[in-house]
């Protein structure tokens, strides 16, 4: 269980997705903290002017984002000496195999297909946290990799 305060990135473009994930945080009373950017390139600005000692406990991240997409993004993040250790959560519309397979190789720790129902994306959301701050923010093996609601 979430002991701490968690400091959560959501990186996003979809306004309405923000909202709601806004909305299930408040809803599911955790000890967390919340910053919202809208694209890829917003998203790697925000870690550089974050320094490495500043960064977020939990980056989600969509793939299907302007400017830069979610799998550019991861890639940078996993490169990254400052960066790497980042846990990325997968948050994405999409439930492609072959993408799921890549992002897990590049080094993110779980997949989110987004629900569309709000009560699911509360549930997932936290066991999301729940799951990661029991693993150590570890990757898990690929079985345990996507997350349902």
């Amino acid at each position: 269980m979430i002991k701490q305060q968690y400091n959560l990135l959501l990186a996003d473009d979809d306004e309405d997705d923000c909202d709601f994930f806004k909305e299930a945080l408040e809803e599911l009373n955790l000890p967390t903290s919340l910053v919202t950017v809208n694209d890829g390139v917003q998203l790697m600005d925000y870690l550089s002017k974050s320094g490495a000692e500043n960064l977020p406990d939990i980056l989600f991240l969509d793939l299907n984002m302007p400017r830069k997409n979610g799998l550019e993004c991861l890639t940078e993040i996993k490169q990254a000496n400052e960066y790497k250790n980042l846990p990325v959560i997968i948050f994405s519309t999409s439930l492609d195999r072959d993408i799921v397979d890549l992002v897990y190789e590049k080094g993110a720790v779980h997949y989110i297909r987004k629900p569309g129902e709000f009560a699911k994306l509360k549930k997932v959301i936290g066991n999301a946290l729940n799951l990661a701050s029991e693993t150590n923010f570890k990757q898990p093996a690929r079985e345990h990799f996507i997350l349902q609601p």
